[in-house]
Formats: C-alpha cells, sequence, structure tokens
C-alpha cells in the first residue's frame, strides 16, 4: 500500500515528536529498548508508545482507515523510520542502544521489526538483504555433497 505524501509526512512527524522526549541532553540515556508503532485500521490512526505502552505520539493515516493490513502498513513504516535515519534524526536520541521500532497489533503483539539500531550499526530488516540465500546455500550443500 502506498501512501500518500501528506500521510507520509504525518508519520515522520508523529515519529519525531515521540523521540523527542527522548533528545539528549547530557541527562543520561533511557532505557527504552523499543518503539512501538501500532497502526489501527478501523480508525486510520498511528500511535506510536514505549515499552511501557505509554502514548508517546499518535496522527491519522487516511489510506489506513479505507483498508489495510499489517503486512501492508509494514514497508511504507520502513521507509519513513530508513528517511529519518538518513535525515539523522536518529543520532540525537538518547536511547540506551540496540533500540528497535517496531510494528505491533492490537494486542501489542510484534508483527515485525522495522528497524534496529545499535551503536554505528545500523540494521534494516529488509527481504532484499536475505533475497536469494536459501538458493545459494542449497547450492552450496549440493556441491559439498557431490565432492
Amino acid at each position: 500500500m502506498k501512501l500518500s505524501s501528506q500521510s507520509q509526512n504525518n508519520v515522520e512527524e508523529a515519529i519525531k515528536a515521540a523521540l523527542s522526549r527522548y533528545r539528549a541532553a547530557g541527562d543520561g540515556q533511557s532505557a527504552i529498548t523499543d518503539i512501538h508503532l501500532q497502526p489501527n485500521f478501523d480508525t486510520g490512526e498511528l500511535v506510536i508508545m514505549d515499552d511501557d505502552d505509554n502514548r508517546l505520539a499518535c496522527t491519522e493515516v487516511g489510506e489506513w482507515s479505507e483498508d489495510g493490513s499489517y503486512e501492508e502498513a509494514e514497508a511504507p513504516l520502513r521507509n519513513v523510520l530508513k528517511r529519518l535515519k538518513e535525515k539523522g534524526a536518529l543520532d540525537e536520541v538518547a536511547l540506551m542502544k540496540p533500540y528497535s521500532f517496531t510494528l505491533v497489533d492490537g494486542d501489542k503483539e510484534t508483527v515485525a521489526e522495522l528497524l534496529l539500531v545499535d551503536d554505528d550499526t545500523l540494521l534494516l530488516n529488509d527481504d532484499e538483504l536475505l533475497k536469494g540465500l536459501d538458493a545459494e546455500l542449497d547450492a552450496f550443500l549440493k556441491d559439498l555433497l557431490e565432492k
């Protein structure tokens, strides 16, 4: 599902607002390990929460109120987080690393890990990264067994 540029901007601003609570201000790092993004497809709302389920920010995503699923929401949310990382918006966050952004359902069960930030390493859970790995491993094993 494609999000309009307005919806993408709304999501980006909501994430920035949520993270503004954790800006580096010399007061140490918070022990938060996950930032949860919870879409509600009935209302078209995206709620951003911390580990203790405290509501950090909220925004409307019009496309979700019409029709949506967690699988369709995953890619656009991952893209927004990637864009924020590229802009340096995650560099000033005073959260103890590693921390991650997760997509959660209505029961607050993790549907997908969208982004993992660990010191100087940024790991994106991207299917393209592992695409074809099974075929390569199968070919390698077949070659090994034939020798």
